[in-house]
């Protein structure tokens, strides 16, 4: 397969917009199928971290600190509580289940704010290798799926209101559209709790990217990588200028579209022996983090009834 051929799938990637995690499974499926060259692999790499930086840069348009400041100290303080406490159980399941760094950090931060897109901004910030993020990746997205169907039955069975189901689906399911399908199906009201919350929490990426940036420039690890500036100058932009509000939807396209590129050429870079290093622990521990968030923040949630 010579570099060239790599056009292709990108094009049919962005034509038919398909979703990041769909597009590691086929850039998997292409590693596993063809004989891929060493320039091919090295040029996948490359340019995967290439796109991986634009896409973090343009999903900035689409975060409005606004959101922050018209939902109040309450929603504030809620999602900052949920966000540390995860990341800290998470820090101590890695070593209960023995997973490594930079891994259990993309999981944790996945399972704690919004699923692919703070994999991909921290991933970005911790040079995370191809595997850990294909692995993170995976995980998140596959337990992401699963939450749109098991949630609305269970929220049923427990008589949850519309506002305590819009704030659980807000505070335990990864990924923003993942949220947005689960509320949908329970109601209008639960839609419009679920959204609000939900944007809060995906602007907790800039802080963590802007803290562990530091933490991993004092550990002598690497420098704060420039991108993560450009993704708040981005945020800041198109919050305090309304007149640019017409561009946020194709530059939100684009985003995503770049991370469905990067997530195709993290799959390509791949192979057999490679893959074969996934454990099953880092399953257990995706897994059991996951079930801590849904019954930490169901009890929460539960609570406001009282």
């Amino acid at each position: 397969m010579r570099p060239i051929y790599l056009v292709l799938p990108l094009f049919l990637i962005a034509a038919f917009q398909l979703a990041p995690h769909w597009s590691l499974l086929f850039g998997l499926s292409c590693a596993l199928l063809l004989t891929l060259r060493t320039p091919v692999i090295s040029l996948a790499k490359i340019w995967s971290t290439r796109f991986l930086q634009a896409s973090i840069v343009l999903l900035g348009a689409s975060l409005n600190f606004k959101v922050i400041m018209d939902s109040g100290p309450q929603l504030f303080f809620t999602t900052l509580f949920s966000i540390i406490l995860i990341m800290l159980i998470g820090s101590l399941l890695a070593r209960i289940f023995k997973i490594p760094s930079p891994l259990h950090q993309l999981i944790s931060a996945g399972t704690a704010i919004c699923g692919g897109s703070a994999i991909g901004a921290l991933s970005g910030v911790l040079k995370a290798d191809s595997l850990s993020i294909a692995t993170a990746m995976g995980l998140v997205f596959l337990l992401n799926a699963v939450s749109v169907f098991i949630f609305p039955p269970i929220a049923h069975g427990l008589q949850l209101s519309q506002e305590q189901f819009g704030i659980w689906a807000a505070l335990a399911i990864h990924d923003t559209s993942a949220v947005v399908a689960a509320a949908q199906i329970y109601g209008e009201k639960s839609l419009e709790y679920a959204t609000t919350l939900k944007l809060t929490r995906a602007l907790w990426i800039i802080p963590l990217c802007f803290v562990m940036g530091i933490k991993h420039r004092f550990s002598g690890q690497q420098k704060i990588p420039w991108f993560i500036f450009l993704f708040i100058g981005a945020s800041l932009l198109f919050t305090f200028l309304p007149q640019l509000s017409e561009h946020i939807a194709p530059l939100k396209v684009a985003s995503r579209t770049g991370f469905s590129w990067t997530l195709f050429l993290i799959g390509i870079s791949l192979n057999r022996a490679q893959l074969k290093e996934i454990k099953i622990n880092s399953f257990f521990f995706a897994l059991t983090l996951w079930f801590i968030t849904l019954g930490s923040t169901l009890y929460f949630v539960l609570s406001i009834k009282e």
